[in-house]
């Protein structure tokens, strides 16, 4: 059971239903939404409210960013996509935003603008004073109930996302319900073993995860590959060569080489790093065994022999978690690593990757609709994976829990 309300428990019929999305995407030169992966993952949230009248919040990058804009885009792709006139209004709250509101007849869907604009939304406050702020009384009075759909800012503690569970009587969207379902699994699932391969180039993220899974028994074993395995390369001894130490140093994680090293003797033989790896000199892929090292080349890959070995475990796996890539898949000379694993990963029983980067790279290849599950969170899987609270979704616990109060 969810420990937060989800859909199932709200009556949402002719209400007027107030929903936090995640519509944050990467947006090209001239204003164009570039990947619309986060908008179709709300789709099934809005589909199940097509009784009700829905108000969407949602934000697109921060202040100062060359991609901090309206979402009057956004509503545009948005409407093409569910095939149903999406309302954009070019203000947060006021008299324009209730009026608008106030006039929904049910079936409409209302997009406010990018929430960001208002400097209440990363407001550091008590969350007292949070649920105080104009964008919440404002849109409190016009709204009967709130779902937060936006797992992917669930571990920001920002206003629309901790605040509105104060107000209104709260719980999840589909997206964020789905979520939470499928990465408590991918901690818990009795089909073993569970297999995590953590990789890409925010070493410390994985190896947060990476402590926190061993010590508490959710991962038989853990693949590393990217900067991390370098790290742990490093750690295990490994001269792994001017150019790739000094773009650890460089990244400020040399002294998690010292973390590292800890959890290799405190996880004897459940840490797998690589056998050989894939070295960039000019451009060109250089194999070489880990034994032969140090190079005056990058390593941008883990070798042919690691690929092989770390697909037959994937395939071999009951429960597989992957969460970065394992080279720069951007170069096609570099790619292989993280493409062949993938394609491992996708023939095991159950299967998640963490969004971001690596689910780009499932994308890429075709395979992203034999993966059970894809994340729309970078940041907030990898907090929830390691064991972190998430503000947003605690928001929700606690709802529930003062709404079974009553």
């Amino acid at each position: 059971m969810p420990p937060f309300l989800t859909m199932d428990d709200l009556d949402t019929h002719g209400r007027t239903v107030l929903v936090r999305v995640d519509l944050n995407s990467p947006i090209g030169p001239n204003g164009e939404i570039l990947d619309d992966i986060r908008f179709r993952g709300h789709i099934p949230t809005i589909k199940a409210l097509d009784d009700a009248k829905t108000v969407l919040l949602a934000h697109q990058s921060r202040p100062g960013k060359r991609d901090f804009t309206t979402l009057k885009r956004h509503g545009e792709k948005l409407s093409s996509l569910i095939e149903k006139e999406v309302i954009y209004v070019d203000s947060i709250y006021g008299h324009l935003v209730r009026q608008t509101i106030q006039e929904m007849n049910k079936g409409d869907v209302v997009l406010l603008e990018n929430v960001r604009f208002s400097a209440e939304e990363t407001l550091k406050a008590p969350l007292e004073d949070l649920a105080k702020t104009y964008l919440v009384s404002d849109l409190s009075l016009v709204c009967d109930l709130y779902l937060n759909d936006a797992f992917g800012t669930a571990h920001r503690a920002q206003t629309s996302i901790v605040a509105f569970p104060l107000a209104l009587t709260s719980g999840a969207g589909k997206l964020m319900e789905k979520e939470v379902a499928m990465l408590t699994k991918a901690l818990t699932s009795s089909q073993r073993p569970r297999l995590f391969m953590l990789g890409g180039t925010k070493a410390d993220d994985s190896i947060r995860v990476i402590e926190h899974v061993l010590s508490n028994g959710s991962a038989d074993e853990v693949l590393v590959t990217g900067l991390v395995a370098n790290v742990f390369l490093a750690a295990s001894g490994v001269d792994i060569g001017r150019p790739s130490l000094d773009y650890i140093k460089s990244s400020g994680y040399e002294n998690y080489i010292e973390i590292c090293e800890r959890l290799l003797d405190e996880y004897n033989g459940k840490i797998v790093t690589p056998v050989d790896v894939a070295l960039n000199d000019r451009g060109k892929r250089i194999e070489a065994p880990v034994s032969a090292l140090p190079k005056p080349y990058p390593i941008q890959d883990v070798g042919i022999e690691s690929i092989v070995a770390y697909s037959a475990k994937l395939k071999a796996a009951g429960t597989v978690v992957i969460n970065g890539p394992a080279g720069v898949f951007e170069q096609k000379e570099f790619a292989l690593g993280t493409y062949e694993t993938l394609k491992a990963a996708a023939q095991s029983k159950f299967s998640i990757l963490g969004g971001g980067h690596i689910a780009a790279a499932a994308r890429n290849i075709g395979i992203d609709k034999h993966i059970t599950h894809i994340s729309t969170g970078g940041g907030a899987c990898i907090d929830f994976l390691a064991g972190e609270s998430l503000p947003g979704i605690q928001a929700l616990v606690d709802a529930k829990a003062r709404q079974e109060e009553c």
